[in-house]
């Protein structure tokens, strides 16, 4: 890859200093120079049928990227507004391709058929209103149908509420890693604060210890959710500015420090699910025959890998950005709970720190003996 830049970048400093010679010779007031510089029949024709070659090689570069890169498209969404998102991509992209196609095919046609001529004079219309009208009117209609289309489910896929009983969760991100908060059992999460962060409490988030809302609440390094519930997430950031991607559900939304952002959705696909998916098997298959590769060349990081999905950071936040994730784990109510009972509580996390001060009666004998010991050492010297 580092030899593909600096050879990308050598072809680019050569073309600069290229047109900076031509951009020379064309300054100059020479007359054999201007005369040489004039177009003539040959030139124009060599320039319509580049036009067409050149017509050729992008709906040729468009064709091969489609066939040779749409597979590390992502699978199908895992939740429940991820299809009406999806669908929204797909037909965009159909009509800007349909746009394009149409376009460029008649602008390089007409740049070949109208290519200047020895003795032809161009002719020009100032205006044709009927022309601009059709230009015109086309793109409103059909951008306001993507724009009031793309609010409608923005609207809904944001509409962030308290029914159907959603599951309240925390995303806490720092440099350069995620934390989850679950509310516990009462579905309350309680009050936080960076300013009540003790590490020696093992307070990481902050959690309010006076907020009786916040003693079950439960926190955890890997994020588990039950498929087919409604989930509500409540971001916060420490330090920079994050942003919680999870890709395979649609989801991303900005941590802002100093503020709670928040995005809710419904996991539709367990994690075994997902794992069955035709797309998924086949790249599975395809990076664990890359990294048997790496691992015949004894490179690291060439373990056989598992599908799982993912909460990412889509935002560069430092120099171990690439590095910021959290493993997401969908499955079923059932699975979940039975995960949820054996978590530790805010308030059982603060307990189990605290050390032990028991003081037992053969103790406190022991201390006052050594005591006595002490003071007559003391008394004879």
């Amino acid at each position: 890859m580092t030899t593909l830049l600096i050879l990308t970048v050598l072809v680019l400093v050569a073309i600069a200093i290229w047109q900076m010679t031509k951009i020379f010779e064309l300054s100059q007031l020479r007359a054999e120079t201007s005369k040489s510089e004039i177009a003539d029949d040959g030139d124009n024709n060599s320039n319509g049928y580049l036009m067409f070659g050149f017509l050729i090689f992008i709906y040729g570069i468009t064709i091969f990227s489609f066939a040779k890169y749409s597979k590390v498209l992502l699978p199908e969404a895992a939740s429940a507004h991820g299809g009406g998102y999806d669908t929204l991509m797909w037909v965009s992209f159909a009509i800007i391709f349909f746009v394009q196609f149409i376009t460029q095919a008649l602008l390089h046609y007409y740049a070949y058929k109208y290519r200047g001529k020895k003795g032809k004079k161009a002719l020009f219309f100032a205006d044709n209103d009927r022309l601009e009208f059709i230009w015109t009117i086309i793109p409103v209609i059909v951008l306001a149908g993507l724009i009031i289309w793309g609010l409608y489910s923005w609207t809904n896929i944001m509409d962030v509420n308290e029914e159907d009983d959603p599951l309240i969760i925390e995303l806490y991100a720092q440099q350069f890693n995620w934390t989850a908060r679950y509310a516990g059992e009462d579905n309350v999460l309680g009050d936080a604060s960076v300013r009540l962060i003790d590490i020696n409490k093992a307070n990481v988030l902050g959690i309010d210890e006076a907020d009786p809302n916040g003693t079950d609440d439960v926190i955890v390094k890997e994020l588990h959710l039950p498929v087919g519930r409604k989930v509500n997430f409540m971001m916060r950031s420490q330090d920079v500015l994050h942003s919680a991607y999870m890709p395979h559900f649609r989801a991303q939304m900005n941590c802002v420090p100093g503020m709670i952002t928040q995005f809710s959705f419904t996991p539709t696909i367990t994690t075994e699910q997902m794992r069955l998916n035709p797309d998924v098997v086949e790249k599975v298959k395809r990076t664990n025959a890359l990294r048997a590769e790496w691992a015949a060349e004894g490179r690291p990081d060439s373990d056989p890998w598992e599908f799982d999905y993912v909460l990412l950071c889509n935002k560069i936040c430092g120099k171990s950005h690439y590095n910021m994730q959290m493993k997401i784990i969908v499955e079923t109510e059932e699975e979940f709970n039975k995960w949820m009972a054996e978590q530790k509580t805010f308030a059982e996390t603060l307990l189990s720190d605290e050390p032990e001060t028991e003081v037992t009666p053969a103790a406190t004998g022991e201390a006052e003996e050594i005591l006595e010991e002490v003071a007559v050492e003391v008394i004879e010297e």
